[in-house]
């Protein structure tokens, strides 16, 4: 078997990767383009994100702390009141 046979016969996969493959060179560069900047933009975004995230879940739990003491210190003060 040579090697003109042996590239004879394909794969179906083979043959379907290479139609894909055809079909995507059928789009304008300016597609290919925008889809390559839309895909680094959403990669990029994450980490701003994700650091907003953090910085907001602190800050909400500091809140929570600071609200749960207020609450427990004011409820002493005015016993203290009365009972004067």
């Amino acid at each position: 078997m040579g090697k003109k046979d042996a590239t004879a016969t394909r794969l179906p996969v083979d043959q379907y990767r290479k139609q894909i493959g055809k079909q995507d060179y059928k789009k304008t560069k300016s597609d290919l383009k925008l889809t390559r900047l839309r895909a680094e933009a959403k990669k990029n975004s994450s980490g701003f994100r994700d650091a907003f995230l953090v910085i907001a879940a602190i800050l909400f739990f500091v809140l929570c702390v600071y609200a749960f003491f207020y609450l427990n210190l004011s409820t002493e003060l005015d016993l203290d009141v009365d009972v004067d």
